[in-house]
């Protein structure tokens, strides 16, 4: 069938990108979380998680990685990838979890945010990377929440619709034996970075999340500004709490749309 022979050409260049991924990003002078987030989107992403690294990180010495991400939109990558890498592998132990015990439509959505979010946000956010809060794990958790919680909200509205209308007469695209269940959820996130994308936008705008970092260069090396100092993160600028509001509201109704559509239509 084709699409059996589409996945099987997907899985062999998945393979194959993110091995190239995690030998490549060695070299790469950037923040270890941001290495294993990368690795991540290419695992989930297949081949166009290897594009995104290439044209979006990809240098190998501090100075020329420095100028290279300090573009809005390479920023903007930054902040939606360590989103989707974290958010994603509790989405997907959720959606594993929910095919496993057939759970109704809306607990199996439930499960995925609340895993999803919590990985999200505990983890990958927060403890991961305290360092920029001072070193402290309850500042870091207060300065992550709303930014998290707004990024996930966008990508959880993107993923659902895709994950309950893709392939939804194939029962092997819930079966998380199959192949065609990992293709599904891997066009699932797809979709959800890019419906993220525009509210990382706004965050990174604002200075509630960051962007890419850059390891300075070892000592005796030509000293470099860092796009990050490790212990140096300030307190988000003063945004007005209206503008919160409006943009928590924002992603709370692309969340309820995609999550309604799913489900009149699937």
């Amino acid at each position: 069938m084709l699409l059996e022979s589409v996945m099987m050409i997907w899985f062999v260049l998945t393979a194959m990108a993110v091995l190239y991924v995690a030998i490549d990003i060695r070299h790469t002078p950037e923040n270890p979380v941001m290495k294993w987030g990368f690795v991540l989107i290419t695992l989930f992403f297949g081949p166009v998680g290897a594009l995104l690294y290439i044209f979006g990180c990809r240098k190998h010495t501090p100075e020329e990685h420095a100028r290279f991400i300090a573009a809005r939109w390479r920023q903007v990558l930054g902040s939606t990838m360590h989103c989707v890498s974290g958010d994603g592998v509790g989405i997907l132990t959720g959606a594993v979890i929910g095919a496993l015990v057939s759970l109704p439509f809306l607990a199996e959505v439930a499960l995925e945010y609340v895993l999803g979010f919590g990985f999200g946000w505990l983890i990958f956010q927060a403890l991961f990377m305290k360092d920029m809060a001072g070193g402290s794990y309850r500042r870091s958790l207060e300065s992550t929440f709303i930014p998290e919680l707004l990024s996930m909200n966008c990508l959880m509205g993107g993923m659902v619709p895709v994950m309950a209308l893709a392939f939804r007469a194939n029962p092997d695209a819930h079966d998380p034996t199959h192949a065609l269940f990992w293709f599904r959820m891997s066009l699932a996130l797809m979709t959800g970075f890019v419906v993220a994308y525009p509210m990382n936008w706004w965050l990174v705008s604002n200075h509630l999340k960051h962007g890419m970092m850059t390891v300075p260069a070892p000592a005796g090396a030509k000293p470099m500004k860092m796009n990050m100092k490790k212990g140096a993160m300030k307190p988000p600028a003063p945004v007005p709490r209206e503008k919160i509001i409006t943009a928590a509201a924002i992603s709370f109704i692309v969340l309820l749309v995609g999550v309604g559509f799913a489900y009149a239509v699937r």
